[in-house]
């Protein structure tokens, strides 16, 4: 009997900033059993991969290799004749200076099946990112393209820098930063202008993005001045100067604040979205994975039974997932819950809920669980009355305490529980450690306590943000000062407390 085959997806990862994955590569990746990534994959994209999924990291720097490409093919050969969906991801566009087609080349030669997804590439979306057009009606009409990862001063090598200096418009060059002197002064001695306007921008569309602008003499000593680094992206010509006008990403309110952000690695997409879009460098830095609770049976048991109650309590969209995946597996029909009536704790919860074409009936307006118990007061008189309350293991006693003080019959479904997140696929913890953050996000006091408990060295000017008063408490608790807190407990009103903290009216 032969091999089983699997297939191989060679897949663009974009320039840097996750949201320029192509639809395909998400959907590739979405059903990958194997996962090899590069260096400039952002890892963040490694979460659209189910959590089963092998996660093999072939970064390759200048310098450093931690596969040969050799080593890169063999395993690409290995994983898809195991029968396995692999995907390849690969930063930019896996056919622009990518070595892409000699892992299809190795693919085809091993009779592998396989496709290509392209990827936007730094060529254009670095420029972009610093606002310049690289062709323009009123500057050019072509660009050119070339790596300076090849020295000009060798004798063999395969760039004709008469033919580049020549050539009319744009020139984008990819890699070569540490050569940017020699490539500059090879490109005078060969006719272009010393005085063409010149732009290296360094870990394009992300928030750590750096522009460097001088002209073709003088560049060399600008990079050496800013101490600027790989990875970059350098465009030569006069479309430079339309980056005064067309700055659009390094002039957003919060660009160059470095923002960590601590929730569960799925859930972190929001928060981080939300960061970015008003230009922050925000990374995730995973603190609590969300797991089942440890009685199944018993919590199943009280979900089975949620249309005997008159309240169902939920205090997270974490708990009205949980309790919901649990209901549809027992029952097909949404009717089953009965006339049940539903309480939430905050919108996003409410929200949730209303995802599963449920009504909320009782919604405080503060996001806290003593405003439950008020509203609940307002609302009716909860003596006698059977409440179900679905929430997290080791949750506030005061609902329970309170609710059944006024005379109702509580009881307690552990839908999940939170528990200290042990990996760091996308890097986070290691860069805090090395870069720090200006700020670090709090969510609630599991993110907080588990924080603490990595017991990271802390910069001196860190400040903390807190999503409100419950998280607040905490933070002081472990001995950390708290310098935002939302005043709408929400992500959204988190988000905006932080702008309005480092933007002031």
């Amino acid at each position: 009997m032969g091999k089983k085959s699997g297939f191989c997806h060679i897949v663009g990862a974009g320039p840097g900033d996750p949201g320029l994955l192509t639809l395909r590569g998400k959907e590739c990746l979405s059903t990958a059993q194997v996962v090899l990534y590069d260096s400039l994959c952002s890892p963040e994209l490694l979460r659209f991969a189910p959590e089963s999924a092998e996660f093999i990291y072939a970064g390759k720097r200048a310098g450093h290799h931690t596969l040969s490409q050799a080593e890169i093919n063999r395993l690409l050969i290995e994983k898809s004749q195991s029968g396995l969906r692999v995907v390849r991801l690969k930063g930019g566009d896996p056919f622009l200076f990518g070595r892409g087609g000699e892992e299809a080349e190795a693919l085809v030669d091993a009779e592998i099946p396989y496709d290509i997804v392209p990827g936007v590439s730094s060529i254009t979306a670095g420029p972009a990112y610093a606002g310049i057009p690289v062709t323009h009606r009123n500057h050019n009409a072509c660009f050119t393209v070339f790596t300076g990862h090849e020295d000009p001063e060798k004798p063999e090598s395969k760039l004709d820098y008469g033919a580049i200096a020549r050539a009319s418009g744009t020139k984008v060059m990819l890699m070569g930063v540490e050569r940017i002197g020699i490539i500059a002064q090879t490109l005078i001695a060969h006719g272009m202008s010393k005085d063409t306007p010149v732009a290296l921008i360094r870990w394009a569309t992300t928030g750590r993005q750096q522009t460097l602008e001088g002209t073709l003499n003088h560049i060399a000593d600008r990079v050496r001045e800013a101490n600027f680094s790989a990875p970059a992206v350098a465009v030569f010509g006069e479309v430079v100067t339309l980056r005064n006008k067309l700055n659009w990403f390094e002039s957003r309110p919060l660009f160059g604040k470095r923002i960590a952000v601590t929730r569960s690695r799925r859930q972190a997409g929001i928060l981080l979205h939300a960061l970015r879009e008003l230009g922050a460098d925000a990374f995730e830095l995973p603190t609590i994975r969300i797991e089942p609770p440890r009685d199944k049976k018993a919590f199943r048991q009280l979900v089975s039974e949620a249309h005997g109650y008159d309240w169902l309590v939920f205090t997270s969209p974490n708990g009205v997932d949980a309790f919901f995946r649990v209901f549809f597996e027992i029952y097909q029909d949404a009717r089953e819950i009965g006339g049940v009536r539903i309480a939430a704790i905050g919108p996003a919860t409410a929200d949730r809920i209303r995802s599963y074409r449920l009504q909320v009936d009782l919604l405080p307006d503060k996001y806290v669980a003593e405003a439950v118990v008020t509203a609940f007061q307002k609302e009716t008189d909860v003596e006698n009355l059977r409440i179900l309350l679905a929430r997290a293991e080791g949750g506030r006693e005061v609902l329970v305490e309170e609710l059944t003080h006024l005379g109702a019959i509580v009881d307690e479904a552990v839908a999940y529980r939170t528990v200290p997140e042990n990996e760091d696929l996308a890097g986070g913890v290691q860069r805090f450690r090395q870069e720090g953050a200006d700020l670090i996000t709090f969510t609630s006091s599991s993110t907080a306590e588990n924080f603490s408990a990595l017991q990271l060295p802390l910069p001196e000017r860190l400040q903390t943000a807190s999503i409100g008063p419950i998280t607040s408490e905490t933070l002081r608790q472990l001995g950390f000062r708290v310098d935002i807190e939302a005043t709408e407990h929400t992500i959204p009103g988190l988000v905006k407390a932080i702008h309005s903290h480092f933007s002031p009216p």
